[in-house]
């Protein structure tokens, strides 16, 4: 029992050291910005701008938001647009399920931007969840959503009314950054126990026994052993949980850079249990439709796995 008191103690002090030294200045930052291009109505002109590309793989216009609020905000912050699509009887059941499989197949920025402060080469990924999302929106679309019913949309319709405010510029980014405040306040429960995780799988050798059992096939692909344990966390537990397991491996050299970005195409995005439960509360047709979107994004996450195999 003393023995799991001091592992106790040492998952609380990691986990509030990543995320109040290490999350919460990237948070704050990224959310006051975002804020600021919201009320400046930044981000409606290039949803406009990008809404004819898209439909072409069948996402809707609107989808442009979600895309910029899962790159750069978390992965939570989509479902602010996905309530709008919803919502929206202009907007097909097939392009709903299109638009939610590209989300399930993006990086999250709550994973990404922490994740680069320790080498993730963040333009690769950001490019490799543009080309998964559209595949993965692509082949939903035209294959897995076939079923559902279409729309014919006009591109210029496809606006999202942002909310205004009389608030300067010094308000907007003061809000933007309690937003921020608050995603890392919310995330150092999971950042606790997911660092608790690791340091109880070490302690009994759970870790060791998979990378035994994991270990030939990951290194027949040049994947690391140790990638093992960041890759189950990532699919049982989320994203933030995947990324409070990588940050004190990759301290300690348990993991290296290298590694890291070759198994960024597999393991930072939102198809996980923690994902997908956020995302569907955003309507009954978002969680209508999940099936798939998620085979969709199945197969967008395997081309980004691969890219990222290929390309590092």
């Amino acid at each position: 029992m003393q023995e799991f008191l001091k592992i106790l103690f040492a998952s609380g002090q990691k986990g509030f050291e990543l995320a109040f030294f290490i999350l919460m200045p990237i948070m704050v930052f990224m959310m006051a910005i975002m804020r600021v291009l919201d009320q400046k109505g930044v981000l409606r002109r290039v949803a406009i701008l990008a809404a004819p590309v898209l439909l072409i793989f069948g996402i809707p216009g609107l989808g442009v938001f979600a895309i910029v609020q899962i790159l750069f905000v978390s992965f939570a912050a989509p479902v602010s647009t996905f309530r709008i699509m919803d919502q929206d009887t202009a907007i097909s059941d097939r392009k709903i399920a299109a638009g939610f499989a590209a989300i399930l197949c993006m990086s999250q920025a709550n994973a990404t931007l922490p994740l680069s402060a320790f080498g993730l080469n963040l333009p690769v990924v950001m490019a490799t969840s543009v080309i998964g999302g559209l595949v993965s929106a692509a082949l939903t679309y035209r294959f897995f959503a076939a079923h559902l019913a279409d729309s014919v949309e006009l591109p210029a319709e496809e606006e999202i009314h942002a909310s205004r405010s009389n608030q300067n510029i010094v308000q907007m980014i003061l809000a933007g950054g309690e937003e921020g405040f608050q995603l890392v306040l919310k995330a150092v429960p999971v950042l606790v126990l997911a660092v608790l995780l690791v340091n109880v799988l070490k302690a009994v050798g759970a870790i060791g026994l998979l990378e035994s059992l994991c270990g030939p096939l990951f290194t027949s692909i040049g994947v690391a052993p140790a990638s093992v344990l960041p890759i189950v966390t990532k699919y049982l537990a989320g994203g933030t949980a995947m990324m409070g397991t990588t940050l004190p491996m990759l301290q300690d050299g348990t993991l290296t850079v290298l590694d890291l970005n070759r198994i960024a195409g597999f393991t930072i995005n939102t198809l996980d249990p923690v994902g997908l439960a956020v995302l569907v509360s955003a309507g009954p047709r978002f969680s209508s439709f999940a099936v798939p979107a998620i085979k969709g994004a199945a197969f967008g996450i395997l081309v980004r796995g691969v890219l990222h195999l290929i390309f590092f």
